[in-house]
């Protein structure tokens, strides 16, 4: 897979020299100079750096560490050359796709890999909503035009998605037309990801609110692990219970303890009563992780998500998820159809 040669907006120059081509180190200059250190990205530290001419280097403060820690789990190199991860959420209004295209635009910014959103609504998907649209092509007319057994480019496949300015993600769009996306299956699901399996490192998949629909059965056979959105609330809670029981009683333990749970804050902090250590202990015994996202102004637009205009908590979380994710794209294995 050929490499995007796009800096990243979101990078320092010191975290921009890291990046990756397809899982390999670049010859950045911390990987040929010995003893190469970071200069301090601010503070006393970087002052006390600037002012000696890098004489004397008080070494990285524990943030700046933990940072560059998420940043290097974030670009674990993907085993097997791809990656499916699937969103989920049985209830509506919790921040599914806005965390898809959150975490999706996290690890496109921080990685030198392509990432691709799949949007696999049953009915009118939202994800094409939040990148600058730069083509009306959806998912169908993809499937219409493109075969995994034609002679297929790259460019063949990014005449059909939408590219965010500020973090290279990649967006498929879902047909605008409910009668039309209905028809979605199961085997149409399996060929778009075998086509985008051959582009993309990373493919996350923006699923609908039924576990039914058509073509669920091939996401989750498919999905390497599972992302499962819930707001801070006694509703979502329990919509986010009962997708996990559901997918233990049809096949899917392995997804459930591999799964990463995001406490989505749709809204600003309230007089909620809901207690939020227990809801986090309660996820974190039936699944793998659990990563809270804050409420953001920004992301109550519901509009186009721009890392740079995001509360700095929030991209700090987003960040974690990444990381979170990220640790489970070195392991080697294709899940197998559940029985």
């Amino acid at each position: 897979m050929a490499e995007d040669h796009v800096r990243s907006p979101y990078l320092d120059d010191s975290e921009a020299s890291l990046l990756r081509a397809d899982g390999a180190d670049r010859l950045s200059p911390e990987r040929l100079l010995r003893g190469k250190r970071h200069a301090p990205a601010g503070g006393w530290r970087r002052l006390v750096y600037q002012s000696t001419g890098g004489l004397i280097h008080p070494g990285e403060s524990p943030r700046e560490l933990r940072r560059r820690d998420l940043i290097g789990r974030a670009r674990t190199p993907v085993a097997g050359g791809h990656h499916r991860v699937a969103v989920l959420s049985l209830k509506g209004g919790v921040g599914k796709t806005t965390t898809a295209v959150g975490l999706g635009s996290m690890l496109a910014a921080v990685r030198g890999d392509r990432v691709i959103a799949v949007d696999a609504n049953p009915d009118r998907g939202t994800l094409s909503d939040r990148v600058r649209v730069e083509t009306n092509a959806t998912v169908r007319e993809l499937l219409t035009e493109l075969t995994p057994a034609d002679n297929v480019r790259y460019a063949d496949v990014r005449a059909f998605t939408s590219q965010s300015q500020s973090s290279r993600l990649e967006i498929l769009a879902s047909a605008r037309d409910p009668a039309v996306s209905e028809a979605f299956s199961a085997s149409d699901y399996r060929a778009v990801a075998q086509l985008l399996e051959q582009f993309y490192s990373i493919c996350i998949t923006d699923c609908g609110t039924g576990l039914l629909h058509s073509a669920m059965s091939s996401i989750l056979t498919l999905a390497h692990q599972v992302v499962l959105v819930t707001s801070p609330s006694v509703a979502a809670a329990r919509a986010a219970e009962a997708t996990l029981d559901w997918l233990e009683v049809h096949g899917y333990a392995d997804l459930t303890r591999s799964a990463t749970v995001v406490l989505s804050s749709v809204r600003p902090r309230n007089k909620s009563t809901v207690d939020l250590e227990a809801l986090n202990g309660y996820f974190k015994d039936r699944c793998r992780a659990v990563v809270s996202i804050p409420y953001d102004p920004h992301l109550e637009e519901d509009s186009e998500l721009d890392l740079d205009r995001l509360a700095k908590a929030t991209r700090d979380a987003y960040l974690v998820l990444a990381a979170t994710v990220g640790d489970a794209f070195g392991a080697a294995h294709r899940r197998q159809p559940a029985a």
